[in-house]
């Protein structure tokens, strides 16, 4: 719920607190006082589009914050604690949107930096906005549809995430069936070069790392005298030469000498040392016997050379062509026998593949029938509930029906299906069509409802559908901008009860210029314009009280204002609506 709206700079409106509450609550003013910057301020913390015209002059931002109450477990909190958004200390979360003059705009969820779509997501979860192009909007087939499945509920949407999971798998069939039929010719073509360079890699059976290792052992065997000369040497030094100089000592030799010194002193540093000594004749004594064993495994065979050698350019050969070393062939070699799976373009396997995809299909028009039927009898359930309601707005001879027909796929369609004989279009959304049809009276033919209602009997329709989709929309806070426009008499004081009908499940914002309407309100708010001594108008919101009230519903009411005529006129009706809320409620309980 939003219970609370800071506006700043915004159009006329320099500075105004709203303190929104449960309930149903008005918003009224003098024809351009500002109301609609109320709905501006509440689009731009939906995420809606900022434009820098509506800016105040003189101002240096507007600024528009929103402090909304998320339920426990609600998707917009999960939202908020994904995001890192702090909550306020009361548990609130506060969103804001700034918007300047060269057009920049910034957002903010809970004290953090988001972008503008994040409120947009936010506000999905929380804000329902509802002007007159909303009504534009039901003109829009999609639009349609998608409200006769949201009344509907599970009874549509499980057959429609059946159909939409089976669907994807018979798309991706059709695809490929079309793929290996049409490019038959190419797909052989690159299964013959695949397959000549699987040929090639298995005739030459390269290891993980051969060629490396072959670099190594190629070095070795080509510096082969020069390694003996340079180990023989090294041993020597180190471990004595059998047939060298007697007059020479080895290292090991030395060391020795050394460690006897210095264990014979009479100190116990000296003979620590020479304790240490004698662990590195020890390791001297390795590295001679390493080196002996290094000198006879020395080989220096020209005939392994040239074998290496040969081998090396072997492996070169398919690195050349395949990959940069033995391993990438190898991989190379895994992908090619992955993809030559995927390219068999037998009879057989087009076989199977086509088997698979009439398989589906036949699953997929199952679907389709099943969801098809679900909005059939959910059209004719929200068609009676709708008629119902516009029975009570003053439109009880109209007749609201809902229409479901087949999309049929047309020449070439990708997405064509076959169904009881019938080719229809197999849209994400299913085949069906929905058209709203409008019956005004009985003489009258039923027309779809954008040329068979007028404005104001198209508020009313909006209206009507609102109310009855109420149960089914999870939106805790619903916003209406002058949806009663075009609408008056009677028909007014309808839209009143039914939006303090509304307001008993929502919490509901109407920015309306009818006093019927205005009446029906728990909390009043009026915009208010004043021209400063700049000579810029500035417009603030005050709450009424009960006696303001009266006189700002006579001044709604034709511009009677204070006079005791207006006044009298005001308080009637104020009490006629509080007694239709208090007969409503008694009906309740």
């Amino acid at each position: 719920m939003l219970t609370e709206m800071r506006i700043e700079g915004l159009g006329v409106i320099d500075e105004a607190l709203l303190e929104l509450h449960p309930g149903l609550t008005v918003v009224t003013g003098e024809t351009g006082a500002g109301k609609t910057m109320v709905v501006t301020g509440l689009q731009l913390l939906a995420g809606g589009r900022a434009d820098a015209s509506r800016v105040r002059r003189g101002a240096e931002r507007a600024v528009v914050e929103g402090r909304f109450r998320l339920p426990e477990g609600s998707l917009a909190a999960k939202l908020a604690s994904e995001v890192g958004a702090r909550l306020d200390e009361d548990g609130s979360l506060i969103a804001s949107r700034t918007l300047t003059p060269d057009s920049r705009s910034r957002a903010y969820l809970g004290g953090r930096s988001v972008p503008a779509g994040m409120l947009a997501e936010l506000a999905d979860g929380m804000l329902a906005l509802h002007g007159q192009n909303d009504q534009l909007r039901l003109l829009r087939a999609g639009e349609q549809r998608a409200m006769l499945d949201r009344f509907a509920g599970e009874a549509v949407s499980g057959p429609l995430s059946a159909y939409r999971r089976v669907r994807q798998q018979w798309l991706r069939c059709c695809a490929e069936l079309a793929a290996r039929r049409d490019q038959s010719r190419e797909l052989a073509r690159e299964a013959d070069l695949l397959r000549h360079g699987l040929t090639e890699i298995t005739a030459l059976d390269p290891q993980p790392g051969e060629d490396a290792a072959l670099l190594a052992e190629a070095r070795r065997l080509a510096d082969a005298d020069q390694l003996r000369q340079t180990a023989a040497l090294a041993q020597s030094l180190v471990g004595g030469a059998p047939e060298g100089d007697r007059d020479q000592s080895s290292a090991i030799e030395l060391v020795a000498q050394a460690r006897r010194r210095l264990q014979a002193a009479q100190d116990a540093a000296l003979q620590a040392l020479g304790e240490r000594l004698g662990e590195a004749a020890a390791v001297l004594g390795d590295v001679t016997a390493e080196l002996s064993s290094y000198l006879e495994a020395l080989n220096a065979d020209p005939t392994r050379l040239e074998q290496v050698l040969a081998r090396q350019a072997e492996l070169k050969r398919l690195t050349r062509k395949y990959a940069a070393d033995v391993d990438g062939v190898l991989a190379w070699a895994r992908q090619a026998q992955q993809r030559l799976a995927s390219l068999d373009t037998s009879h057989e396997a087009i076989a199977a593949l086509a088997a698979r995809r009439d398989e589906l299909a036949t699953e997929l028009a199952g679907h389709l029938t099943a969801l098809t039927t679900a909005r059939a009898a959910a059209a004719r359930q929200l068609g009676s509930a709708v008629t119902a309601e516009l029975a009570g707005l003053a439109m009880g001879q109209a007749q609201l029906s809902v229409v479901v027909y087949p999309t049929l796929a047309g020449d070439g369609d990708q997405a064509a299906l076959t169904v009881v004989g019938t080719r229809l279009r197999a849209g994400p959304d299913g085949a069906d069509e929905v058209e709203l049809r409008l019956a005004p009276h009985p003489d009258a033919g039923s027309l779809p409802v954008h040329k068979g209602a007028s404005g104001g009997e198209l508020s009313r329709v909006m209206l009507a559908l609102e109310v009855v989709l109420a149960d089914a929309d999870p939106v805790p806070t619903m916003v209406f901008d002058e949806v009663d426009a075009g609408v008056g008499g009677r028909a007014a004081v309808e839209v009143g009860r039914r939006l303090a009908r509304l307001a008993r499940s929502h919490q509901v914002v109407v920015v309306t210029h009818l006093a019927q309407v205005a009446a029906y309100a728990d909390r009043h708010l009026v915009v208010d314009k004043a021209t400063g001594a700049t000579g810029l108008s500035r417009s603030g919101v005050r709450e009424l009280d009960e006696v303001a009230r009266v006189g700002e519903l006579a001044r709604m009411l034709a511009g009677l204002g204070d006079t005791d005529t207006g006044r009298a006129h005001a308080e009637e009706l104020l009490a006629a609506a509080g007694g239709d809320k208090t007969r409503e409620w008694e009906t309740l309980l």
